[in-house]
């Protein structure tokens, strides 16, 4: 269990670790000289059942709260320090304000003073916390400065109760510790202490520098002041690191498994502001904000309307630089002076988004974190996500790694890409049923076309899905059967479309007209002019053979031979395998085409899923499913040319 201090200036509590443990935490020259604490100080003391008890020794002083709060950060159980003498003063005051758990008072200095005024500040200590939910907390009268007075020994005897009592933090989660404090020791190196919020760390692990997103190796470490192999939630752990300086880390920063954190500027928080701060949560209000050990000013900007001082509100906290969090991570919001704190609250998303914070489906989804953290599981999560939930997201909203995430047993899994998407079934379903439906209605607007490519459907029925996840659909339905790919289109099974005797007529016409054009084909209004046929005639016999395999559209009424396209690929293929890509420049010189012809079939290629553009080039997409095929093109299944594929597979 770790304890931590708090309480007015020279109220005692650094005498009063030093009685309880026997270690002086002043260990600066300045703190020993000026008798007041500055920086944190850390003791230890051992327990019976042979578990180690730490005690967080925080400054006092108005102007080191930050430093206060640094140190609370962590801790598992409170000790206020009230001196006799002095009473409850204005740091006594703010200090209960940010202290989430108090677990005992102790009135110190009481050498000092007669009975009837130890009486009246017990009775202010009382009033103090009445209001509170730390209304129950013990107290106990005692003389710090004498180890073995009656009052130190009963409460040291009650917090080593305490510590026996007290369940220990779980240790399954990833790992993540707040950095306190930083420093180089001889023949060592860069050591970082800090309180770990969770999971385990061993010698030897590589853990990540956070927000920076540098690595580090865990070289030896010490647990509650001990050499040890492991360190684990709920202990103050000194790790000495390998392959960093110290000027690269500070305080505020995380020491974290790589998959616990990612950095962001903006922060979805539950803030509930002191009944009596007199604070107003207006847009765009600088405040200061304490997270962890970190402390960084920020901006506020209300995501619903706030109610009065004691009542908690959903906001946004907006950061200059990047912040790491997790759900439920507590927080403490000061003035924009820094000098008063105003309340305090907990983070709902650590990863906000900039636009439609406000909309319904977003304040659905916090509202949800706020039932996760209630203790209702990821259910809630993915009820509301219409798109499901990535399985990094759920690691990062949660802090399981993912082979213990609490996963609800009916939950599909899909695979997308490089990602696993989580859905709720009753989610996944109406997706389907969305897409077979909008596929219905295109075919029965334009009976006459083959059907949508995959990204045209997708725009039509589910514009808002990730891609990946929407090819992961689309594959599904077409293992099923319940759509048919045939080239570069999607259609129903039963759409077929046929050409009438007068149609394969025409077509006789067209198809010589086209392969004779080569890598530069005449346009729809000169085939028609050379058939002399309507324009719009000769557009619907070729959007049929395009579902026939015989010729395929790069844009709008330019028809390219199946050849041709077979050939353009190829081109394109041996330029990629030479040169890594395929620029416009290069295979304009190669075709001997204008430079919008060779941006035409370029971006035809990407959208069909046989290239994809880096920057600048087009590159061969690894998992194109374009088969070569040989022989005439006779139907939907000779779509493909030799050496592409179909299109649909090849955006999966």
């Amino acid at each position: 269990m770790i304890i931590g201090t708090a309480g007015h200036i020279d109220h005692g509590k650094t005498t009063l670790v030093r009685a309880l443990t026997g270690v002086d935490t002043d260990r600066l020259k300045e703190e020993k000289a000026r008798g007041i604490s500055i920086e944190l100080g850390y003791a230890y003391t051992p327990l019976e059942n042979g578990e180690v008890l730490g005690f967080i020794d925080v400054p006092g002083h108005e102007r080191l709260v930050h430093t206060m709060v640094a140190g609370a950060c962590g801790i598992d159980f409170a000790l206020l320090v009230v001196a006799a003498d002095d009473g409850v003063m204005p740091q006594t005051r703010e200090h209960v304000a940010i202290l989430a758990l108090l677990g005992a008072v102790a009135l110190t200095k009481i050498d000092r003073v007669e009975r009837q005024r130890l009486g009246e500040v017990a009775a202010q200590v009382k009033g103090l916390l009445g209001p509170t939910a730390l209304k129950e907390a013990p107290l106990f009268a005692l003389d710090a400065t004498a180890a073995d007075h009656p009052g130190t020994t009963a409460l040291r005897e009650h917090l080593h109760q305490m510590a026996a009592q007290t369940r220990s933090r779980p240790d399954e989660g990833l790992f993540r510790l707040a950095v306190d404090r930083v420093f180089t020791l001889a023949g060592h190196g860069t050591v970082v202490t800090g309180t770990v919020f969770a999971g385990q760390v061993r010698t030897g692990e590589t853990v990540a520098i956070m927000p920076a997103g540098l690595t580090a190796r865990v070289r030896s470490l010490h647990a509650q002041n001990r050499a040890a192999d492991l360190g684990r939630a709920g202990e103050r752990c000194a790790l000495n690191l390998a392959g960093v300086d110290k000027s690269a880390i500070s305080r505020g920063d995380w020491l974290a498994d790589p998959r616990a954190l990612a950095p962001s500027t903006r922060i979805d928080v539950l803030l509930t502001l002191l009944a009596d701060s007199g604070a107003q949560l207006t847009s765009w209000a600088p405040l200061h904000v304490h997270l962890g050990t970190t402390h960084r000013p920020a901006h506020v900007v209300p995501l619903q309307s706030p109610g009065p001082g004691g009542e908690s509100a959903r906001v946004q906290l907006v950061f200059d630089t990047p912040m790491c969090a997790l759900p439920g991570d507590r927080l403490i919001v000061r003035d924009a002076q820094g000098r008063h704190t105003l309340g305090g609250g907990r983070v709902l998303d650590p990863f906000a988004p900039a636009r439609r914070r406000r909309s319904v489906e977003r304040l659905g989804f916090l509202a949800a974190l706020e039932r996760m953290l209630a203790g209702e599981g990821i259910t809630p999560l993915l009820q509301q996500a219409r798109f499901g939930v990535p399985i990094s997201e759920l690691v990062r909203l949660t802090g399981c790694p993912p082979e213990r995430l609490p996963l609800p047993t009916a939950a599909l899994t899909i695979a997308a890409g490089s990602e696993h998407w989580v859905l709720l079934p009753a989610r996944w379903q109406p997706l389907r049923a969305s897409a077979l439906s909008a596929l219905q209605r295109f075919h029965a607007d334009v009976p006459d076309e083959p059907g949508p490519d995959v990204g045209r459907l997708r725009r039509i029925a589910l514009p808002a899905m990730p891609a990946a996840l929407w090819r992961s659909l689309v594959d599904e339905l077409a293992r099923e059967r319940l759509v048919v790919l045939s080239g570069a289109w999607l259609h129903l099974p039963e759409h077929a479309v046929t050409l009438s005797a007068s149609d394969q007529t025409l077509a006789r016409k067209l198809q010589p007209l086209i392969a004779a054009g080569g890598f530069d084909p005449p346009w729809v209004r000169e085939l028609a002019a050379r058939v002399h046929e309507p324009e719009e005639r000769v557009r619907e016999v070729l959007r049929k053979q395009v579902t026939q395999g015989g010729v395929y559209q790069v844009v709008r009424d330019l028809f390219y031979d199946r050849e041709r396209i077979a050939e353009l690929a190829e081109i394109v293929g041996a330029a990629t395998r030479e040169h890594g890509g395929v620029n416009a420049a290069r295979f304009r010189d190669t075709l001997g085409t204008g430079r919008k012809r060779a941006i035409q079939i370029l971006e035809f290629f990407d959208r069909v899923g046989y290239t994809r553009r880096v920057r600048d080039a087009h590159v061969l997409r690894p998992d194109s499913a374009w088969r070569s095929t040989s022989g005439p093109a006779t139907g939907p299944a000779a779509a493909t040319p030799s050496g592409v594929s179909s299109a649909v597979s090849a955006r999966r």
